[in-house]
């Protein structure tokens, strides 16, 4: 059975958190597409950014990745293929615009599959019920911090009910199909076999096997023509790829660090989990905390400049003392008015960290970035990177990628993407001292 082309539209570039080896596409350009679907590697990511957009610039970008995706794929004689929204496993994101701007468009499709299931990140899906593991406890997901999210929020865990809650009554709660781990475990090709007109589907994931047969399922389903689109976290696509172990461990990845110089770790999320981390990081030796006050910046855009000016000559002045540089935002979440204000300022307060990541010192070793969106900033803009090479994970969930030996100012340059909810409280000082070989 030949293996499809997995194309990944990744909402902030923590979606290949399981995989490794593949592209990243942070343009979507036509060329930049055919380069991604000639690649061996039978998976790739565009990193579209759309969770940190409005609503109508999500769909908007979506179309036009879209529609120049249609365009290589034509040009590519690519026919055999499954799209895969990738989204938060804590049901943050733009569904359903993002799923209905890719079936318009590169539709039609026989289903859509919701499969949040993220094991990496002690996220579960049982009797179509999405949990997370809070201190080792299955918590509903709609009971934690992330669905009172000012812009994601929602108010149910039972994902057919927040199918019906999303699009607005526009798919009853009864209209979802259900695939419960009973079915997954007893195979379910039949089923799939028979779905027809975009059917939504919720999806029950607890392990990696159990999704490992559902894919064995989807895959023999798409041979036989069917067409398939998935709103999804990352732990399927582990599963559709197929990919096996990474070449180099995440305890060992400290030998992709360019020099013995400092390196720098970037946070720009602000969600508990991320504090916490940073908390301990900040404890760990060799570090130089360098706070940027974001409530500044919100009083007066002016003051970017300003604020960029001292944080980089704290930096150069941390390299010189052979410190690793600790950048981060204040933690104290600001409040604004509506939506639309919030994006704004967050879209400000990456111009500024981007500013900052651009005026390192070209001799740093590595940089962590923390945040998802951050991250995609971090590679788009602050290193203005067409494509990168993921190597792996450092940390399950926590991919590693390199910038091209022609990058003009940093190349070679190992980055971690850290996804903000990823992680226990030691995470981020775990991969910090993987990086820097300090015990």
């Amino acid at each position: 059975m030949a293996q499809p082309k997995i194309i990944v539209l990744d909402d902030d570039p923590t979606g290949s958190q399981t995989v490794h080896s593949c592209l990243l596409l942070m343009q979507w350009d036509v060329d930049t597409l055919r380069l991604g679907l000639r690649d061996d590697v039978p998976i790739v990511f565009i990193l579209t950014n759309t969770r940190a957009l409005t609503p109508a610039e999500a769909t908007a970008t979506t179309r036009e990745v879209c529609q120049n995706l249609k365009v290589a794929l034509q040009q590519e004689v690519i026919t055999e293929f499954l799209v895969v929204s990738r989204s938060d496993s804590t049901l943050r994101g733009h569904y359903p615009v993002e799923t209905d701007a890719i079936a318009e468009i590169l539709g039609p499709f026989d289903a859509h599959f919701l499969t949040p299931a993220f094991f990496e990140g002690g996220r579960i899906t049982r009797q179509s019920t999405h949990y997370l593991l809070v201190n080792g406890v299955e918590t509903p997901v709609h009971e934690t911090e992330f669905a009172q999210d000012s812009v994601f929020g929602y108010s149910t865990s039972y994902l057919p009910d927040y199918v019906a809650e999303k699009t607005q009554g526009q798919i009853p709660a009864a209209q979802v199909e259900r695939f419960v781990l009973a079915d997954l475990r007893q195979g379910c090709r039949d089923r799939l076999l028979a779905l027809q007109g975009n059917v939504c589907c919720a999806v029950d994931g607890e392990t990696q096997t159990d999704f490992d047969q559902f894919a064995a399922d989807l895959l023999a389903a798409a041979a036989a023509g069917k067409k398939f689109l998935f709103r999804s976290a990352a732990s399927l696509l582990t599963s559709l790829a197929q990919l096996g172990l990474q070449p180099v461990a995440a305890e060992a990845m400290a030998q992709y660090r360019r020099s013995p110089e400092p390196g720098v770790v970037l946070v720009g999320s602000h969600v508990q989990k991320t504090t916490q981390q940073l908390q301990v990081l900040l404890q760990a030796p060799g570090v130089a905390p360098l706070e940027v006050d974001v409530a500044r910046l919100r009083d007066n855009l002016e003051s970017a400049g300003a604020i960029q000016a001292e944080i980089l000559t704290a930096v150069q002045q941390a390299f010189e003392g052979g410190l690793n540089p600790i950048i981060y935002t204040s933690r104290t979440e600001l409040q604004f008015a509506d939506i639309t204000q919030r994006l704004a300022f967050g879209q400000a307060v990456s111009g500024l960290l981007m500013a900052i990541v651009q005026g390192l010192p070209e001799q740093l070793s590595f940089l962590i970035s923390k945040g998802g969106i951050t991250s995609n900033d971090v590679l788009s803009t602050g290193l203005g990177l067409r494509s990168a090479r993921l190597l792996g994970q450092i940390l399950p969930g926590c991919s590693l990628v390199t910038t091209a030996p022609d990058h003009p100012q940093f190349p070679n340059l190992p980055v971690v993407l850290f996804p903000g909810n990823v992680g226990d409280e030691q995470g981020l000082a775990t991969v910090y001292r993987r990086l820097v070989k300090c015990n």
